[in-house]
């Protein structure tokens, strides 16, 4: 266990504890840090900035443990009844995730989004006339969150799929003796034997929801007039554009825990299904 404990601590247990630190001090990133107090949170906390970005973290949460969610279950569940030809659609369903966050970005800004060159623009020209929703303040953020959807939704089918195949066979068959619906075999076969895993997504969902940063910073960089700015843009920003470290170190300190939060709730689950 040394080598894994050695590179825990050097990779994960010290930048923790220094980003701890430097959340309660006023640093730049090259001066000598001076100690602050609660200082860099009582101005995050005075800051509407830093209520909208948490308001959008929340709305983006609630988008992904949504739509994707139940996108990848109807996908899996539909591929439960392909299985032969499932290894070609978990390829195709996984080419999104695979490709980086920049092509991907690449594809949606200048192929299907821009208003000059992309789809959007041969519609608006040729069908009906349209804005591109990433310009506007109440659409940017669904149409970035469509963009990431787009990206992860066949890694959860993957998982799903993987999750079902577990399902023991005599239980599928003892449902399709008393004639259940594929609803039926579902919700009192499949879905009970996948809440492990449904539960583990579902906490993963929620941590990489506070964590998001690259497809939002890769297409509007938090506009427009902050629609889309969530914690790890805000937090950025204050690092690397007013090189206020402290105060970025302090909003990395809520994002963790928000994902605690998430971690803890699923602990408790855990525990709770494991005693009944």
């Amino acid at each position: 266990m040394a080598p894994a404990l050695v590179l825990s601590i050097a990779i994960v247990l010290l930048p923790a504890l220094l980003t701890f630190g430097a959340a309660f001090s006023n640093w730049d990133g090259v001066s000598a840090p001076s100690f602050a107090g609660l200082n860099n949170f009582s101005s995050l906390f005075a800051d509407p900035v830093f209520w909208t970005a948490i308001a959008n973290n929340s709305l983006w949460t609630v988008i992904f443990l949504t739509i994707p969610m139940g996108i990848a279950l109807l996908a899996a569940s539909l591929l439960m009844q392909r299985q032969r030809a499932s290894a070609a659609f978990q390829a195709i369903f996984l080419l999104p995730y695979v490709l980086s966050p920049v092509a991907n970005a690449m594809i949606w800004q200048n192929i299907i989004l821009s208003p000059v060159s992309g789809l959007l623009g041969f519609v608006s020209k040729n069908v009906l006339p349209l804005q591109s929703p990433l310009t506007q303040p109440e659409t940017a953020l669904y149409a970035v969150a469509a963009v990431d959807i787009w990206h992860f939704w066949g890694y959860l089918t993957v998982v799903f799929f993987a999750a079902m195949r577990q399902t023991p066979e005599e239980q599928l068959e003892a449902a399709l003796l008393e004639n259940a619906s594929g609803w039926q075999v579902f919700r009192f076969v499949t879905l009970p034997n996948i809440l492990p895993t449904l539960g583990l997504m579902l906490v993963l969902v929620t941590i990489f929801s506070f964590l998001t940063f690259d497809y939002i910073y890769l297409i509007t960089q938090g506009g427009p007039a902050r629609a889309t700015e969530m914690l790890s843009t805000y937090a950025y920003k204050f690092a690397f554009t007013s090189f206020q470290v402290g105060k970025a170190a302090a909003v990395a300190l809520v994002m963790c825990f928000f994902g605690l939060i998430a971690s803890v709730v699923y602990v408790r689950i855990s525990r709770a299904s494991l005693e009944l």
